[in-house]
């Protein structure tokens, strides 16, 4: 039989760029290759893409023809912000009489603080009338002679009425410079915001624009015809010609790459996945089987950019140890690689013979109390793994694993200066790094609401082991390393799935209105490769801020996975029952389509309504779903709009919070539609409509209603 098909994943970090090959039926990890991050080439980062493909292909021996799907991620935009390495962006403001006034405001945008001591390199020019053509050919030229290297059109309401906008780069566009209207980034209302996120976008447009044609261009001279993809930063990929619309979206990529990773291969519905490198780990929260994203921060101001919801602790895997009145007092944030020094776990133990422990300072001006080893080898950091490695923290075969009488020779010198043993040490250091990474996911479980019950912690990166592992056994919670976790970044873009979000401020918004956002989202994914029957686009109406939200996702080839295993009905019994926290005898079947599985039980209460959990676990034995208290109701398609529209009227809350639906979720044959977005019962139904338009009368469908008090 022909092998499959593989997807390949590319993430281009700051030293290494890491590739991998993955099957694209069974979603196995086929091959990873590793090589140096190109910045210094002709071609830049564009040169080590290429290159880790190429040798990716001849790892697997496969050709071009075998690659179903190509995306990459990098860092490009997010240090081409930090480092200041931006273009000169000329903004045009439209306006006459009162309505000039906002806009000629926005020269101040000049005044934003790009890096420490240097200000954002914009230019303002203005213009009356957009339909002035000679006006604008002046405003442009002015811009042009200031050094311009990208423009930029705004104007007050062009969310509603973008002419004025179109009218002025039809006008700039004989000058040859890449440009982009305010509106096209965000459909949002607030003009300051809307062009300030504009551009940013357009000051690094010139740099990405230059990687993006030399990347399209080495893709196509390997001979590669899957599409080029590149990774977002909410999570999902999008094609090279939205990105060289938008490459804002691919600021704080690096992170949702491997979150991404935790949400398609470990299949995380509800948990907090942490990605631990050398000196920091980036925490992000898996709520209901979605990433969670917010309104990015950039350059200490809020954007209109939606991004993963990640927060950063300087604690790694090579963070070093901190010494202080006869204790550990802290861990970090200097680290191993900073300082310059090897890990002593990973020393011969013959190069620590003799070993003395010693502080010192990482860097000038650092304090002095950062603990090392000066031994027969030289000098030697002590470091999270190493604790980690000597408190057995770090399973056999990880990528952090070493030598255990390495760790123990490493832990020895400053388990004597605290006057405990190895293991005492070790678990000093251990809990002074993790508190402060627990303080923070404590947090992220209580801004999102978790399910501490049904929480797990997932550690990604080369240095997950010198934390989640310690981190889940001194909170209780469920917690494992992800398979193949030195790679995870990489394993997030080879399965991400096509992105999409539409926001649109909409007072009173109507069904009609709805269903246009909606419909709008997802004719983005297909138009960016999403197969159409693998769509599934979540909607949410805010009905205090009027805002409608679709984000749209979808995959390439219609996934048809061969999985050599799926849990039987014993195992995903096991789950559900574990998941509930109840023994097994007390678990009902309530439910089942040929994907999913629905579970429940009864919690009993005394004086009041009995509680319904209810869980939904898909053929792998993976939770999809977790529902507090939920009604299930099977019903076909073609009977479906009538018992919706009486389940979600009964369920319907009235109360000073205004008038609030159910939230509903249909499962329709290996979908789990999210429709717990709206709250209108109206939209709602309108939306249950949409899912079922196409699927045929007989197909049946399972709803999962939870009442909002």
């Amino acid at each position: 039989m022909a092998p499959h098909r593989i997807r390949v994943g590319i993430d281009v970090g700051g030293t290494f760029t890491d590739a991998v090959a993955i099957d694209s039926a069974t979603l196995e990890l086929v091959a990873q290759v590793k090589v140096p991050t190109s910045h210094h080439h002709a071609d830049g980062v564009a040169h080590g893409i290429v290159e880790a493909l190429n040798r990716l292909l001849t790892d697997v021996g496969r050709t071009p023809d075998d690659v179903a799907f190509l995306a990459h991620g990098t860092t490009q935009a997010t240090n081409a912000l930090l480092e200041g390495d931006v273009a000169p962006v000329g903004l045009i403001g439209i306006g006459t009489g009162l309505g000039a006034v906002p806009t000629r405001r926005l020269a101040g945008l000049a005044k934003l603080d790009l890096t420490p001591g240097r200000r954002f390199p914009l230019h303002y020019a203005h213009v009356a009338d957009p339909g002035e053509a000679a006006n604008v050919r002046t405003a442009v030229e002015q811009l042009v002679a200031a050094g311009v290297e990208v423009l930029v059109a705004s104007e007050p309401f062009s969310v509603d009425l973008p002419d004025g906008e179109a009218a002025v780069l039809e006008t700039a566009r004989p000058y040859g410079l890449p440009m982009t209207a305010a509106h096209e980034i965000t459909s949002l209302y607030g003009l300051r915001k809307r062009t300030r996120t504009a551009v940013v976008n357009a000051a690094i447009m010139p740099k990405m624009l230059a990687t993006a044609e030399l990347v399209d261009a080495g893709i196509t001279a390997a001979g590669v015809q899957a599409p080029l993809m590149v990774m977002r930063c909410d999570g999902g990929v999008m094609s090279l010609t939205e990105m060289r619309r938008r490459p804002l979206l691919t600021v704080l990529s690096g992170p949702a790459a491997g979150v991404a990773g935790a949400l398609m291969q470990e299949r995380v519905s509800e948990g907090v996945f942490l990605e631990t490198g050398g000196t920091s780990t980036d925490i992000s929260v898996i709520r209901r089987g979605k990433v969670a994203v917010k309104h990015a921060t950039i350059l200490g101001k809020t954007s209109y950019l939606s991004a993963l919801d990640v927060r950063t602790v300087g604690v790694g895997g090579g963070s070093l140890v901190r010494l202080g009145d006869g204790r550990v007092h802290g861990v970090g944030p200097r680290s191993a690689h900073i300082a310059g020094l090897p890990y002593a776990c990973y020393a011969d133990p013959a190069d620590l013979r003799d070993a003395k422990l010693t502080t010192v300072s990482p860097l000038p001006g650092d304090p002095g109390d950062y603990a090392v080893l000066d031994a027969a080898g030289g000098r030697f950091a002590i470091t999270m793994t190493c604790a980690a490695n000597a408190l057995g923290r770090v399973p056999d075969g990880d990528f952090a694993a070493c030598d255990p009488a390495a760790a123990l020779a490493a832990l020895a010198p400053l388990a004597q200066a605290l006057g405990t043993d190895v293991a005492g040490a070790a678990t000093r250091v251990l809990d002074a790094g993790v508190r402060q990474v627990r303080e923070v996911v404590d947090e992220m479980i209580g801004d999102y609401r978790l399910d501490r019950d049904t929480v797990v912690l997932v550690g990604g990166g080369g240095g997950a082991a010198a934390v989640t592992p310690h981190l889940a056994a001194t909170t209780g919670l469920s917690g494992r390393i992800a398979a193949h976790n030195e790679v995870i970044s990489p394993i997030g873009v080879a399965l991400a799935l096509v992105r999409e979000q539409v926001e649109r401020i909409i007072p009173g918004a109507t069904q009609e209105q709805i269903l246009g956002v909606r419909g709008e989202a997802e004719a983005a994914v297909v138009a960016q490769g999403a197969a159409p029957a693998a769509v599934e686009v979540e909607v949410t109406v805010d009905p205090q801020t009027n805002t409608v939200r679709a984000v749209a996702t979808g995959a390439t080839e219609l996934r048809t996975q061969d999985r050599a295993h799926r849990a039987d009905d014993a195992e995903r019994l096991s789950a559900a029952a574990t998941s509930l926290k109840v023994d097994p005898s007390t678990v009902e079947v309530l439910a089942g389509t040929s994907a999913h599985t629905v579970y429940g039980t009864t919690h009993r209460r005394r004086f009041r309504r009995a509680r319904r959990p209810v869980r939904v676990i898909d053929a792998d034995g993976v939770v999809r779903l977790h529902a507090a208290d939920a009604h299930v109701a099977t019903t076909t398609v073609g009977e479906a709009p009538e018992l919706l529209n009486r389940l979600i009227h009964e369920s319907t809350s009235y109360g000073d919070g205004g008038v609030r639906a159910p939230a509903l979720r249909l499962l329709l044959g290996s979908r789990i539609a999210d429709l717990s977005g709206v709250l209108d019962a109206e939209s709602l139904l309108a939306l249950a409509r949409s899912e079922l338009r196409s699927r045929a009368a007989d197909e049946p469908v399972i709803a999962v209603l939870e009442a909002r008090s």
